[in-house]
């Protein structure tokens, strides 16, 4: 494995539409992994509108329906496979992914740095 990579969990940790589970990158910043339609995702933990943290009890990202992610603070609906706000104050913003792969039964983070911030130091 890289340097740049690590391991979250373990895939097995993930239920569809179920709990995430919490990790921190080394910047500090809170951060969370979920499964959705069979594939996990992973975001930073924090609502592009009010910068506070999704999960509403440790771990619980998901509204009722297992649809949406949901924050915590104002209710605002994420879709799981992009982190597109689709309702609330943030609508058409989105949260920052991280770059993530299953590989043996295991959840690894390939990149510590935000997917759209690495895609933008590219563009730079």
């Amino acid at each position: 494995m890289a340097d740049d990579q690590r391991v979250i969990c373990a895939s097995s940790d993930l239920v569809e539409g179920g709990p995430g589970v919490r990790f921190e990158l080394p910047t500090q910043s809170p951060a969370f992994v979920v499964r959705f339609c069979g594939t996990a995702r992973a975001f930073v933990n924090r609502c592009p509108h009010a910068m506070t943290e999704l999960d509403w009890q440790p771990g619980e990202f998901f509204e009722e329906t297992g649809l949406y992610l949901i924050c915590s603070t104002h209710g605002a609906l994420f879709e799981p496979g992009s982190g597109f706000c689709v309702a609330g104050p943030c609508r058409g913003d989105s949260l920052e992914p991280l770059s993530i792969r299953e590989r043996e039964g295991q959840v690894i983070l390939l990149n510590e740095v935000p997917a759209n911030r690495s895609s933008e130091a590219d563009r730079s």
